[in-house]
């Protein structure tokens, strides 16, 4: 059965996250994705590189550049992940990409975009969600704004909303025939994951100082708590039958409690549902909401995901040939599901004389190409 991405050939040129995790989403649908790697780099694993071949290519000599031209003619995606005006110096920009395949679907991933003010400045997650607004939103009470992990501009608002950005790219490209350059800012990917804060600004949901509000950490009936064996349990108790039912199931009369909305009473509320869940471990408070509407759910460690009733039933996590086990791609599909590789990934290089003779590249050529240093490779026996 072929995935929903068979037979289309992506470029990705190395990078750290947000663009291998683009990368590894196309793979994981059926892409054929090959990696450009740094000759002379070491010889680590990318954890997100499975599914992808490796070429070790120096693209910062004019042999090497040419190369990637060559590469680039009979793809269809081109990742690139390097700050503005990088790829232009080395000759490598859309203008001279896309002049030799019209059809190239470029896509450029970086923090600030590729223009503006700040478009060749140095930067992490934390910076791009702090300027996407959504920093100072994100932390408790009295205490500073703090990112949650590199989740908001590296993957959400990086790779995901560039791999989005290049399948709407390829299905454009079918009703023009052309490929385009896509601009994946980082700032503004997580700026628009968060559109939703914007839009109700109105409705009363943030109206209060960060962590006050009623999905921030304020709200008693949305927050997490610790049980009695120091696990945690996640509650998401909004409406008023889901509210009725989590009182249920801690075993407290409600008309002994403030009203669930009296944003004075919070504090109370949640010391009162403090004690209660320190009460019973997780896997006791687990049992007496499995099945029910509370929105009460265990607050489930990496090790644990995969052994949840619920993850195993449904096959949400996968375990690859080393033993590790990782999130099944999303979505579902019901016809072209993801099949992932799951082999290791590509050493450095391990493709390059392979990836060069499918296009075209003589045994002469590509020895030339190694003993000058613009090519490496590296066989597979090189992991033992």
């Amino acid at each position: 059965m072929d995935m929903a991405l068979a037979g289309i050939r992506v470029i990705e040129l190395a990078g750290l996250a947000p663009a291998p995790f683009c990368g590894m989403i196309l793979s994981d649908f059926g892409a054929k994705v090959i990696r450009v790697d740094r000759t002379k780099a070491s010889m680590t694993v990318d954890v997100q590189s499975r599914g992808k071949q490796s070429v070790a290519l120096d693209i910062k000599k004019p042999e090497g550049a040419a190369v990637l031209k060559r590469l680039c003619v009979e793809s269809d995606v081109l990742i690139e992940p390097f700050r503005n005006g990088v790829m232009e110096k080395l000759g490598l920009g859309p203008n001279e990409i896309l002049k030799d395949n019209p059809r190239l679907i470029y896509a450029r991933l970086t923090g600030f975009g590729q223009s503006g003010s700040y478009a060749k400045v140095a930067g992490h997650d934390i910076n791009y969600v702090a300027m996407s607004g959504l920093l100072s939103m994100l932390g408790r009470h009295n205490e500073n704004p703090y990112a949650p992990l590199n989740l908001l501009a590296d993957f959400a608002g990086g790779g995901l909303i560039c791999a989005m950005g290049i399948v709407l790219a390829l299905l454009e490209r079918v009703k023009s025939g052309q490929g385009q350059v896509i601009d994946t800012s980082m700032v503004e990917g997580a700026a628009y994951v968060g559109s939703f804060l914007w839009k109700s600004q109105n409705l009363g949901l943030w109206n209060r100082s960060r962590g006050e509000n009623m999905l921030d950490s304020g709200a008693p009936f949305y927050e997490t708590y610790k049980t009695a064996d120091g696990k945690y349990m996640a509650v998401g108790a909004i409406e008023p039958q889901f509210y009725e039912e989590l009182i249920k199931g801690l075993d407290l009369d409600s008309s002994q409690l403030p009203l669930q909305m009296s944003f004075s009473d919070w504090p109370e509320l949640k010391r009162i549902f403090t004690e209660t869940f320190a009460s019973k471990t997780q896997a006791e408070w687990s049992k007496i909401f499995d099945g029910t509407d509370a929105c009460v759910t265990p607050v489930l460690s990496l090790d644990e995901v995969s052994s949840h009733p619920h993850n195993r039933e449904r096959g949400s996590f996968i375990v690859d040939a080393q033993g590790e086990i990782s999130p099944r791609p999303a979505p579902l599909l019901s016809r072209t599901p993801a099949m992932p590789c799951l082999s290791g990934g590509p050493l450095i290089g391990e493709h390059t004389d392979l990836v060069l003779a499918e296009h075209g590249y003589s045994k002469d050529e590509i020895a030339k190409l190694q003993s000058s240093g613009i090519i490496e490779c590296n066989k597979t026996k090189s992991r033992l």
